[in-house]
């Protein structure tokens, strides 16, 4: 896997959703949820408003790429939000106590500080969501093409890489002898 790991879904869904409603921090709780289901780059993922949030759909254009995603916002999602209803669509979602977009770096801090002893970043969430459509999907090569078109992969071997499967299997070889 290159980097950082993928996270438990359910335990990080279960982490956001402590987080919102507790108060702890929910804004930080909000972003683990719509992370680990929109599989969104950091970067594309602080952007985001209330209001595209609060959609059926949200359509974007990747900033790293260029290129335009439609993305449907699910149940989980839905059900965080709740807790935001008082905040104005035009505000970013994703707020540090301070009011400012939350950085990179304070997300990296975060991630850190509520996901402890693991090799975990901005990224992980991104992962997580990979690893949970390919884990729905029985694994299946499916959904590992699935997985590279909407990760704008240029093949399925750098998806297999980037969410740690190659490895996986690679070990394997060696625990199978």
């Amino acid at each position: 896997m290159t980097g950082s790991t993928y996270l438990d879904f359910d335990k990080a869904l279960g982490k956001g959703m402590r987080l919102i409603r507790t108060g702890n921090n929910p804004s930080f709780g909000l972003l683990i949820v719509t992370g680990i289901n929109l599989g969104l780059r950091i970067s594309d993922l602080l952007d985001l408003t209330y209001g595209e949030l609060r959609g059926e759909s949200l359509k974007i254009i990747e900033g790293k790429t260029g290129k335009k995603r439609n993305l449907k916002i699910n149940h989980h999602i839905k059900t965080a939000l709740e807790f935001f209803a008082e905040h104005p669509d035009t505000f970013h979602a994703f707020r540090s106590q301070k009011g400012t977009v939350y950085s990179i770096q304070h997300v990296n801090r975060l991630i850190k500080k509520y996901f402890k002893g693991r090799n975990v970043s901005s990224h992980s969430l991104r992962k997580t969501f990979g690893r949970r459509v390919w884990d729905n999907n029985h694994q299946s090569e499916k959904a590992l093409l699935y997985l590279s078109e909407l990760f704008n992969h240029t093949s399925v071997a750098i998806t297999r890489k980037y969410l740690g499967i190659r490895q996986e299997e690679l070990d394997d070889i060696y625990m199978n002898l």
